[in-house]
């Protein structure tokens, strides 16, 4: 089997060339000049030596980075978390730190208070019917 650069090349390799010939000219890595005369070359070169001749002094091709399936819905919560972030923040300025501070408070009583209050309720029945609690008793 022959190596590969002594093969002859199609129009649609040759036309690959051209392409990236005209992209590396708008990149400005070569010259009208470079890229008339190598056009010319690669679209007469007949094996795959001559055309990897012309771009032998080019960077090689690197495929575009794709984003995985998940990069999308992730980027978008993360924006939403960041936003929340960023109003919570403003919201503690404009109202003033001690404004947050007796949301805490209120939130604690609201929470600790209401399961005090059911505790309270058990606590203040009676065990006994028929006993009577004196002042200052709690339990008899």
């Amino acid at each position: 089997m022959a190596p590969r650069g002594h093969l002859r090349a199609s129009d649609a390799d040759r036309e690959s060339v051209a392409e990236r010939l005209r992209k590396a000219s708008t990149e400005g890595r070569l010259t009208t000049d470079e890229l008339d005369e190598r056009l010319g070359s690669a679209l007469s070169a007949r094996t795959y030596r001559e055309l990897e001749a012309l771009v032998a002094d080019l960077p090689a091709k690197r495929p575009r980075a794709r984003n995985p399936a998940w990069a999308r819905p992730a980027l978008a919560a993360a924006i939403v978390l960041a936003t929340i972030a960023v109003l919570a923040l403003v919201a503690l300025i404009v109202t003033g730190v001690f404004a947050a501070w007796g949301l805490w408070l209120l939130f604690g009583w609201f929470w600790f208070g209401r399961r005090h209050r059911g505790y309270g309720c058990a606590r203040r029945m009676h065990p006994h019917p028929r006993r009577s609690v004196g002042p200052g008793h709690f339990w008899a």
